[in-house]
């Protein structure tokens, strides 16, 4: 591997590689050497993909490419640039399977996913290409019911190649993205945003305040989640100015313009300037010429002020702004949607500061429980299309990544700690309550906008976090807190690399991270005491990384709540939460370079925590060992005192070291303008000399600990439950995951164990192992001396082995295991010593070297063992040590992971000052692994022990099979003890001996390969590789004695297997387990099988999470790096295990697993089927050899239990996928599974159901389009690579496009014959209903697009659309259910099957290539482009008026003018597609696809006769309890006319018309289904035809939705309409809509009955719904109509008119550019201030009309009716409905325009919630009041929205108004508090301190409610002026006597004052601030015995102070003197709770 560096490996490259070679014991192939074999196999996918050989050539070679790069050799940049490229346009090449395109996109997701090896300077991608499938495919038509992985497939592909998209593509992308936004629809919303977020390149985010103006329009939880997910990923990327520099345009090479297609674009790129005019580069091909910065627009549309260089070579100074790259204004928005994101978890915001609070229970009547946001609300209209694209990131980590990555020092910082807290205080512009001088400028937090905000946040959710107010919200709060501090570390360490590009100024500081740390943890000690588990997992992370940044603001706080919590009797949950805490701050304990003062205290809390190792408390056990691994992998339990006397300074002399850390701290508070308490950073600081000599004095203690540890540890393996050998663990899964923590901590202790506690440990243990024996701890005897074992093999095997052999001889001896058995049901307890010591031996056989000088005693011992253990257990144990000696000696491991090197343990100076190396980190080039690595005479004693012990078994085993031997007892017995011996003994030895393949097995081997119809150069192999194989040379004698014994094995294997077969019977059962369990170790032990790849892959990233301390952390402790070498080799070991040789020998031992596969014992079959099922990942060619002898045991006649286990066989993964996924196998299979109706048993039936299902499953659609065209920038990349390859063999090349070629028709024609197949079976009237249906869904698959649907398929389908079996067999069910539900079932795929048929018939016709076929592009031939020339607002408004005109059919024969979807136009315009009217005879389409004709025949031959309407209308009037048409026979009825056209109009009509005049429900239902598909299948006729057809219907029209419809047939008819309207320019169906419109305008509303406005309305709003937008030219008229029936008599007609004018809300929103151009739109969101209501928010659509209405009310108020008659009267009835449309609208995407209909009705809405004779109205407008806080408004409004809410407290002259707007403002306030300005929450403290002095008590009290829970989030320095103001107030004020005349007011003031001081103590529930206990003691106390409500109020606030600080209590106190302590008690009436 010493290869030196090259123009493609720099040293650099080759660092990593040398890094992992020199981490092996072995050397490794040279670089070059394997360079080859990527050549080689990056030519073979080249090869591939020229002869379009994609399955199975290319996913072949693929495979061997990343099995490849587990080797961990560099790729040069030039080819994986290269073979990406091509990955890239395989997986965009129309029609590629699924299949191919999933396995591309994964490699090439591995292959480009660093940022470090390949930029955007090295490749880029075209992203047109990704854009056309995922558009086309992710809305599904109404006929189209394959749902595919495309949609997921490729935004994934969009996701991962973003970065490689050009930035210049932003144009592009916009101009071509954004038209297509609709705002009207929630779909087409969702979708362009999702396309905006997946593909704008994010290094030049000129488009980000066009897409912050969206968000703030739009009410969407799905939004918001994508929304946060992008701003995240934006604040991460851009702290480094470099990347948005606009230079960078222009310095990138743009040679990846590529269109649709995949041609070379010969336009050059859009882009513009700022003049409002597209420019474009120069058409000279890849370069421009360089653009001015000013003219790219990047400041303006970055919204930010122009920066003018003073220089033209001034470096670019980034993107940022206020806050980060936000302005102060989109920072808010950020702010105020993070908190509303958060209503999820959030209940109720009122109930924050107050954690019960009843007026959050009972006063927001929500059917959600209480969450206000509506988001969700308006995504449930989302149809399930988005459930297919890839996840977004999860808000709670990208809403904490956005806040870190925001994060600068940008403002003026806060005083530091111990400094004069400033009082300057801003008041509002007019004097408020109190007076406050102004401050001159605003200060943040440690001078952090951001940080600031995420501290204000923090602090008005701090209540949530407590236990008890958790909820489902707590386990998502808990993971913000650790996703904030994680990406805070992540950030803090990449800042100092030296690379680092953010500038210096832009940086995070410590202050910022001691202040984000103490904003944090107080929510984070109170949340780990939860007892959800995830919650504390998250908790335990947080702080695991706040002990990372501020370990002296952690570990302290943590260890005060600690200690005592173990030292004192607790419940055992807060023993678990203190316990997993001490966990996460394990580092701060053991690191001294991390926290110098924490290790001090280590043994102590050893010592507390031994109690904690309990089996009767398995989580307790679990979570302290879990502790113990932590710190014993960081340190030396060695005792320091014995080898340098103490030097403890005077200071530190009488400090106990096992004392907590000062006891008088604090809960720690976190404070925005008060500084922290003194206490905090005032803790007894020693120096580091001092704290030293504390540790070493406390290791003292280290042997007392190890020994009451070790004793604890025997205590509970005493007293385990008795084990169960069969599964080999004690009790269940719970007490198996205590033994494996207490044995890992175990491990891990003994490891770092100096040698005299090393000694003292293993005279424990010995003394327990030789002085007692436990039959329920015999496995747990064996891990723990294994233990002690791994730490000094050599002292262990000393102690143990001589006592162990003479004890287990003497047993022998004794007739222990003389029994025979070959169950583990009879043990006896006689043996319990013999297991015992046979498992101590295996314990302590840890080491090769050291076992060699017991060699001759431990053969005697195996030989002794072998001959006299007789029972099952017994032989068992003796193969177990057997096979542990043999993996002892010959496997490759490392022999130690302590935390530092060998040579540095052993050093004296690391010995006396251990201490100092706590918590050590290595980088990986300082570790150095100490390998096992087995020398000759280890090989020779394993060659000895084969050849003594597994020789000789395997003599008798050989004599036991011949034919003479008797199957008795004795023979199953003595069979089953010698070949466990032999199977352990070869599982021992996997790594012995490196097999190798020769060119003729290999060749051999393709000749019978699972790869069908491949060249055998294409069918991929694996060359052996060096991975330390003990035994490496064929010709070496040793080697063959090896090869040969395990040759010989094999054959008896086989041997066995025919003489058991032929004569075996019940009594042979456990033998043929213990002969399939050898069958799998001689087939699969090889290589890694001791430890496989997997198992250690996943234990090393499970490690390396554990020991994480931030992201990208480069120094990690010594075990990682010791793991990962042990990864790397076993890499390496499954490279060579990949492929195994399968001569005569391994096929006959896989017939016989076949044979046993299908034996009668279910057991047996069980067994060999799971080793079957592994065997065929390792096998090639095993699946082709075993699926004929499956066939032939299912078919007529088998044995049942072989045609079980053949089907059982058949289901698994490995054969059904093989079967069905190679179309040249499917026939057989097909042939096969239909042909099993013979045997009726149900539970064989119920196998052949589970295998129909799967090979469904399995089963995709046939395609081979893509083989039909090239795809030209596939060619372009493929050329690219060939030039960095070695030549390619081209006649190769060439044959093997042969043979692709031949392949696609032998599979074409295999398909062929499973058509003919099934329609035979399906046709056969003896099939099976279940097998019938099964036929019609594979049938339905193999309607292929790339071939034309026959006549026989197309009679068949449309039979089964209304065919019924009246003989069908179903157990257990009625005939007449049995029908029913079959008609159903098959109705459901029959009717699909057609849809598809007939939708590729149409796209075969309409296509002009393979490709648009590929792609489902329909070429119709009436659609045309209509460029939109200069696009107005004029225009759009000519646009929406001409749906409403007549259409004028000669203009519309010549020009295109009919529009189906709407493309363009709501946002702003491009060129759409419009259509032409079709010809007036001439049919569009016919004739239809021509190789499609037998099956347009065939339907045209059924469909024109009226049996078959009659009868397939018979099946649709069935009752089925539909209430809507249903979809699938609309669609299918919609095929038969759309292909048929007006032929089978005249069978159809009588039909039609006879159901038309039939009233029952189920008739009209069937009737609206037919007209529907009649009507829309109609679309495209000729014009001639659609007249006749509407001539006749027309007449009909008043009929149908006249006087036919009845309330249960209302839904029915309204469906009709929906799907006659959806997607269909209303000039189409105009009669139909003249007639709505007609009937609407002129309908009565106050008729008697209401059933006839109610019809009316209904079908009304189906039309304004499907026609949205396009309905904007009738709303006029209606709005006037609703307006005036506002207050009409019926209920439900006036929920229908709400329904209306919400809907016109909706209809009439539309932004206003000045210009609706997309350019336009862009730079004026980025340039007009952001105040401009450019979304169109305020569009104040029919304002006029309503605010006439709002001026009516007061009179209408006055005259409304007394008593009960109130709810009738017109006040009620009109604000209702208008109540009905606002709430309604907001939960509409649009809701934040409800604000501006709102702010003026709230005075009034006020009132009526507070009406005590009308119950709907008040609960209406008290809903609206609450919603209406949820929905985030526009900024102005904010003010506005205040002020009334202030008018209505001040001035309203009801109480009740009063007090209950009061929550209003509080609920307001926690969901809006980022867009509130500091001058407005002193206007909101300045009207809760008036409310203070109410004349109404209920008021006062609900004011000091509501002020508490504001003070929550308020500036601390307003709180100080608040107290001191209560203090004087309460002070001053003395009681009159009670008949004085100012004795009220008196007593109002007074009350008024101590509310406000108790809002002051309720605002801080979970801390004591230091004036709290004075407010308390010296001021409360004194009114204990007021007069009520006063002295109601101080004890009500006493006892909540207690139960929010109860937890706490030890600590709170400590801030009162006596007095204060003596003056609480006395408010809780003599409670002791504080004495």
């Amino acid at each position: 591997m010493a290869d030196p560096p090259t123009p493609e490996f720099t040293e650099e490259h080759l660092k990593k590689l040398r890094t992992y070679a020199s981490g092996l014991p072995y050397s490794i192939e040279p670089n070059s050497e394997i360079q080859k074999l990527l050549d080689f196999y990056l030519t073979r996918i080249t090869q591939c993909v020229i002869a379009k050989d994609y399955d199975p050539g290319l996913l072949q070679w693929d495979s061997m490419l990343n099995y490849w790069r587990m080797l961990k050799y560099p790729i040069p940049k030039e080819k994986r640039i290269s073979i990406a490229k091509v990955y890239f346009n395989i997986c965009v090449t129309p029609g590629m399977p699924l299949h191919v395109v999933g396995t591309c996109l994964e490699t090439l997701n591995a292959l480009i996913r660093s940022k470090k090896k390949l930029t955007v300077d090295d490749m880029r991608l075209p992203w047109k290409p990704i854009y056309r499938i995922l558009s086309k495919d992710l809305f599904l038509t109404r006929r189209q019911f394959e749902i595919t992985q495309t949609t997921h497939q490729m935004g994934s592909l969009a996701e991962v190649s973003r970065r490689f998209f050009h930035p210049a593509c932003a144009e592009e992308m916009l101009e071509t993205m954004l038209p297509e936004l609709n705002g009207t629809d929630v779909n087409s919303v969702l979708s362009i945003q999702y396309y905006l977020t997946t593909f704008l390149p994010l290094s030049h985010p000129t488009w980000l305040p066009m897409m912050m103006r969206l968000w703030a329009s739009i009410n969407s939880y799905m939004f918001d989640e994508r929304h946060f997910a992008i701003l995240s990923q934006l604040a991460e990327m851009h702290i480094d100015p470099t990347v948005s520099d606009p230079a960078r345009l222009d310095e990138i090479p743009d040679d990846a313009r590529i269109d649709e297609t995949g041609n070379i674009e010969t336009e050059p790129r859009l882009r513009w300037n700022r003049e409002g005019t597209p420019v474009v580069n120069k058409p000279n091909g890849l370069k421009h010429k360089p653009q001015d910065r000013r003219k790219l627009g990047i400041h303006d549309c970055f919204g930010g002020p122009e920066v003018k260089p003073t220089h033209d070579k001034e470096p670019w100074r980034g993107i940022y702004k206020d806050i980060g790259i936000f302005t102060q204004e989109e920072w808010d928005l950020i702010m105020c949607k993070c908190l509303a994101s958060m209503g999820g978890w959030l209940k109720v915001a009122l109930r924050i500061g107050r954690p019960l609070t009843p007026f959050a229970v009972a006063e927001i009547p929500l059917a959600d429980g209480g969450s206000l946001t509506t988001g969700p609300t308006v995504d449930e209209q989302a149809t399930f299309e988005f459930s297919r694209l890839p996840k977004s990131t999860w808000r709670i980590y990208s809403l904490a990544k956005l806040i870190v990555y925001s994060m600068a020092p940008d403002g003026n910082p806060l005083p530091h700690s111990g400094t004069a807290t400033p009082f300057e205080i801003p008041i509002a512009n007019e004097g408020g309550y109190f007076a406050r001088p102004v401050q001159p400028e605003k200060s943040y937090l440690a001078g952090c906008k951001a940080l600031d905000s995420l501290a204000k946040l923090i602090v008005s959710l701090e209540s949530f976090f407590h236990p008890s107010n958790s909820g489902t919200w707590t386990t998502d709060l808990s993971a913000f807190l650790k996703y904030v501090v994680f990406e805070f570390n992540k950030r803090w360490y990449q800042e100092m690399e030296e690379d680092c590009k953010v500038p210096r100024d832009r940086r995070l500081n410590r202050q910022m991270r001691r202040e984000l740390v103490r904003s944090l943890r107080t929510p984070a000690f109170l949340a780990m005491f939860s007892t959800d588990s995830e919650t504390v997992s998250n908790i335990q992370s947080a702080l695991k990384s706040m002990t990372i940044m501020e370990p002296d603001l952690i570990v302290p706080p943590i260890l005060e709540r600690a200690i005592p919590s173990l030292e004192a009797l607790v419940e055992t949950q807060r023993t678990l939460a203190v316990i997993k805490a001490l966990g996460a701050i394990a580092l701060g304990i053991v690191s001294r370079d991390l926290f110098h003062a924490g290790a001090k205290h280590l043994v102590h809390i050893l010592e507390l925590l031994l109690p904690g190792i309990d089996l009767n408390d398995p989580m307790k056990t679990i979570c302290t060992t879990a502790f113990l691994v932590e710190i014993s992998q960081h340190i030396r339990f060695s005792d320091l005192t014995q080898i340098e006397p103490s030097a403890v300074s005077s200071d530190a002399a009488h400090a106990p070291w096992s004392a907590p850390i000062a006891a008088d701290a604090s809960l720690p508070t976190l404070q925005f303008d008060l500084l922290p308490e003194p206490q905090e950073d005032s803790r007894p600081c020693l120096s580091e000399v001092d704290e030293d000599a504390l540790v070493k004095e406390s290791t003292c203690g280290f042997a007392n600990w190890v020994a009451s540890f070790i004793r604890r540890v025997i205590v509970l393996l005493e007293n385990l439950p008795d084990e169960d050998p069969s599964v080999g663990s004690n009790g269940g899964g719970t007490e198996s995951s205590v033994v494996n923590s207490v044995v890992e901590a175990c491990s891990q202790i003994c490891a770092h164990l100096s040698d005299p506690l090393f000694d003292l440990a293993l005279d424990l243990i010995y003394n327990f192992a030789t002085t007692t024996v436990r039959s329920n701890a015999v496995r747990a005897i064996h891990q723990l001396v294994g233990c002690i074992a791994s730490a000094n093999p050599q002292k262990t095997m000393a102690r143990f082995i001589p006592f162990c052999i003479k004890s287990i001889r003497t047993e022998l001896d004794h007739g222990a295991s003389s029994i025979r058995s070959t169950t583990f049901t009879h043990s006896q307890p006689s043996d319990a010593t013999l297991h015992w010591n046979i498992a101590i031996i295996r314990g302590a056989c840890k080491d090769g070297n050291s076992v060699l000088q017991y060699q001759e005693q431990l053969i005697s011992l195996l030989q002794l063992l072998h001959v006299k253990t007789l029972s099952k257990r017994g032989f068992s144990y003796t193969g177990k040590l057997l096979y542990s000696l043999l993996a002892t000696l010959t496997d490759i491991y490392p022999v130690e992971s302590r935390f530092v090197n060998p040579d540095q343990w052993d050093s004296p100076s690391f010995r006396e000052n251990h201490h100092k190396y706590w918590g050590k980190l290595y980088a990986i080039d300082d570790v150095k692994v100490q390998w096992h690595v087995p020398n000759n005479n280890e090989v020779g004693f394993a060659l000895e022990l084969l050849e003594k012990l597994v020789e000789p078994a395997l003599s008798t085993l050989e004599s036991l099979i011949s034919v003479d031997s008797r199957r008795d007892a004795v023979w199953g017995n003595d069979f089953c003890r010698n070949l466990s011996l032999v199977r352990n003994a070869f599982s021992g030895i996997p790594s012995l001996r490196k097999e190798f393949i020769s060119p003729e097995e290999t060749a051999e081997g393709c000749k019978t390969s699972d790869v069908l119809n491949e060249l055998p150069e294409f069918i991929a192999s694996v060359a052996p590789i060096q991975s330390g194989f003990a035994l490496q040379d064929p010709s070496d004698p040793r080697y063959q004695t090896v090869t040969a014994l395990r040759l010989r094995f094999g054959k008896f294997l086989h041997n066995a297997s025919l003489a058991l077969l032929r004569q075996g019977d019940e009594n042979t059962v456990d033998a043929v387990l213990m002969l399939i369990r050898a069958c799998r170790t001689y087939l699969l032990d090889y290589g890694d099988a001791l430890y496989s790849y997997y198992s250690q892959e996943d234990d090393y990233l499970q490690e390396l999470g554990i020991s994480r301390r931030y992201a990208n952390q480069k120094l990690w402790p010594r075990a990682i790096f010791i793991r990962k070498a042990r990864l790397y080799h076993a890499a390496r070991m499954r490279w060579n295990a990949l492929e195994r040789t399968r001569t005569a020998l391994e096929d006959a031992i896989i017939d016989d697993l076949i044979q046993w596969s299908l034996w009668q014992y279910a057991t047996v079959r069980a067994s060999a089927q799971s080793l079957v099922d592994s065997l065929t990942s390792v096998y090639d060619g095993m699946r082709r050899r075993c699926l004929p002898v499956l066939y032939t045991n299912v078919v007529k006649g088998s044995d049942d239990d072989r045609m079980k286990g053949a089907l059982y066989t058949l289901n698994s993964s490995a054969f059904s996928k093989f079967a069905m996924g190679e179309p040249s196998l499917v026939p057989d299979l097909i042939e096969h599974l239909f042909e099993c109706q013979w045997n009726e048993k149900p539970s064989i039936q119920d196998c052949v159901a589970s295998v129909a299902e799967s090979c469904i499953s399995g089963f995709v659609e046939p395609c081979y389009l893509v083989y039909a065209f090239d795809y030209p920038d596939t060619a372009r990349s493929v050329k690219q690579l060939r030039k960095l390859l070695p030549p390619l063999d081209d006649q190769l090349t060439e044959r093997q496009r042969e043979c692709r070629v031949n392949r696609i028709a032998m599979q074409s024609k295999a398909m062929d014959t499973t058509h003919d197949i099934l329609l035979r079976f399906a046709n056969d009237e003896n099939t099976h209903w279940r097998y019938a249906i099964t036929a019609i869904r594979l049938l339905r698959t193999l309607v292929r697009r790339d071939s034309g649907v026959s006549g026989p398929v197309m009679e068949y389908l449309l039979s089964q659309t209304y065919a019924n079996h009246p003989s069908l067999r179903y157990v257990g069910l009625t005939l007449d259910y049995t029908s029913h539900i079959l008609t159903e079932i098959r109705l459901q795929y029959a009717q699909r099957a057609v849809m598809k048929a007939c939708r590729y018939i149409k796209l075969r016709t309409s296509t002009q290539s393979a490709e648009d076929l590929a792609l489902y592009t329909n070429r119709n031939p009436l659609r045309r482009m209509l460029v939109t020339e200069n696009p107005t607002h004029e225009y759009t408004a000519t646009y929406l008026e001409s749906f409403k005109a007549p259409l004028d059919r000669a203009v519309a024969s010549e020009e295109p003018i009919l529009q189906d979807k709407i493309t363009s136009g709501w946002l702003v315009w491009k060129d759409d597609a419009r259509f032409l009217l079709p010809d007036p005879v001439k049919s569009t389409f016919q004739p239809w696809d021509l190789e499609s004709a037998a099956g347009v025949e065939a339907m045209r031959t059924m469909a024109t006769t009226s049996e078959f309407w009659e009868t397939l209308s018979s099946f649709y009037a069935e009752e089925n309890h539909q209430e809507m048409t249903v979809m699938d026979n609309v669609s299918c009825v919609k095929s038969i006319f759309q292909l048929i056209e007006e032929e089978c109009l005249p069978s159809a009509k009588p039909t039609i018309e006879k159901l038309i005049g039939d009233h029952d429900q189920n008739k009209q239902r069937a009737a609206a289904e037919m007209l529907a598909g009649l009507l829309s299948g109609s679309k495209h006729w000729p014009i001639e035809a659609q007249d006749r057809l509407w001539n006749w219907f027309t007449p009909f029209i008043d009929k149908i939705l006249g006087s036919n419809v009845k309330t249960n047939t209302l839904s029915i008819w309204s469906s009709f309409l929906e799907y006659i309207f959806i997607n269909r320019d209303p000039r189409r169906v105009q009669p139909l809509i003249q007639w709505l419109v007609q009937k609407g305008l002129s309908l009565e509303f106050n008729a008697e009955s209401s059933f006839e406005p109610i019809k009316i309305a209904f079908f009304m709003r189906a039309l304004i719904e499907t026609l949205g937008w396009r309905f904007a030219a009738w709303t006029p008229a209606f709005l006037e109509l609703y307006w005036k029936e506002i207050g009409g008599e019926h209920d439900e007609v006036l929920s229908y008119i709400a329904d209306g004018l919400s809907a016109f809300c909706m209809i009439h929103w539309r932004p206003t550019p000045s210009q609706p151009v997309t350019e336009v739109f862009v730079r004026e969101c980025a340039t007009r201030p952001s105040r401009d209501d450019i979304m169109g928010i305020e569009h104040g659509y029919h304002m006029g009309p309503y605010l006439e209405f709002i001026a009516r009310l007061p009179e209408l108020r006055e005259s409304r009716l007394p008593g009960a008659r109130a709810p009738r009267s017109q006040y009620d009835r009109m604000l209702t409905t208008v109540i009905r449309w606002l709430y309604e609208g907001l939960a509409e995407v649009n809701a934040t325009s409800m604000y501006q209909y709102i702010l003026p009705l709230l005075p009034e809405l006020f009132k009526a919630a507070e009406l005590q004779d009308s119950d709907d109205l008040a609960r209406r407008a008290h809903s609206l009041l609450v919603g209406l806080c949820g929905v985030t408004p526009p900024l102005p409004v904010v003010p506005r929205l205040l002020e009334a809410i202030f008018e209505t407290i001040r001035t309203s002259p009801s109480w009740r108004i009063r007090s209950n707007t009061l929550p209003i403002l509080q609920v307001l306030y926690f969901r809006q508090v980022p867009l509130i300005s500091e001058a407005m929450v002193i206007k909101i403290q300045d009207v809760l301190s008036e409310c203070l002095s109410d004349e109404v008590v209920e008021v006062r009290e609900k004011a000091a409610e509501t002020l508490s829970g504001i003070l929550r989030c308020s500036p601390r320095r307003t709180i100080l002026l608040l107290k001191d103001r209560f203090v004087r107030q309460a002070a001053k004020i003395n009681l009159p006597r009670r008949n004085s005349s100012t004795y009220a007011a008196n007593i109002r003031q007074l009350h008024a004052a101590i509310l406000g001081i108790t809002a002051l103590i309720d605002a801080f529930p979970y801390s004591v601030p230091s004036w709290l206990p004075e407010l308390i003691g010296d001021v409360l106390s004194r009114h204990t015995y007021d007069p009520i409500p006063i002295s109601t109020t101080v004890r009500k606030c006493a006892t909540k102070f207690k139960e929010t600080h109860q937890d706490t209590w030890h600590e709170d106190s400590l801030k009162f003197n006596e007095e204060q302590l003596s003056a609480l008690s006395t408010l809780l009436a003599g409670s002791s709770y504080y004495a």
